[in-house]
């Protein structure tokens, strides 16, 4: 198995050995995975090539355009950092949700309610009242659910203007 790794994102894809030190992932403060490759670091999202013949290998590592920079065939193949990081954004990758429209957010009974749409639909949460969105570094906004799941706004400035206000009511 080998794990495939652009230079550049659109320069073909080539192989690279086994255990190629060229490619190291980390999760970052900001909730996201980063690739390092060379002297670049960027931010990367998964797309699992196999869900389910092989859901823990074949992870495509793409930028925010979708472009692939790197294919992990065989997550053994990564330092044990690496994999951890990777296995680490796995597990949450599944459970991100990408907040496009905020309807509503209510206080009751000790959590904040959210009516909010997102690109699965719309959906309904709850946070404790003392638990606030945090800042990415990117300029985006996490917030995570009583049940542990995390939803997240990308460009909170691109959000229509009552969800921003709903939003940056909520943000220091």
């Amino acid at each position: 198995m080998t794990t495939r790794l652009s230079s550049e994102t659109s320069s073909p894809i080539s192989a690279l050995p086994v255990g190629s030190p060229c490619l190291t992932l980390e999760k970052r403060p900001d909730g996201r995975l980063w690739a390092l490759l060379a002297e670049r670091a960027l931010p990367v999202k998964l797309r699992r090539c196999f869900p389910w013949t092989f859901p823990e290998r074949y992870i495509s590592l793409q930028t925010d355009e979708n472009e692939e920079l790197a294919l992990v065939s065989d997550p053994e193949e990564l330092d044990a950092a690496s994999r951890a990081a990777l296995s680490q954004a796995l597990s949450e990758a599944g459970f991100v949700l990408f907040i496009e429209r905020v309807y509503s957010v209510k206080e009751d009974f000790e959590l904040r309610c959210f009516d909010v749409e997102t690109p699965q639909g719309r959906r309904a949460f709850q946070t404790a009242l003392d638990a606030w969105p945090r800042e990415t570094s990117d300029g985006g906004l996490l917030i995570q659910d009583v049940a542990g799941d995390v939803f997240r706004i990308d460009h909170p400035e691109a959000l229509d203007e009552k969800s921003r206000e709903l939003v940056w009511e909520l943000v220091d």
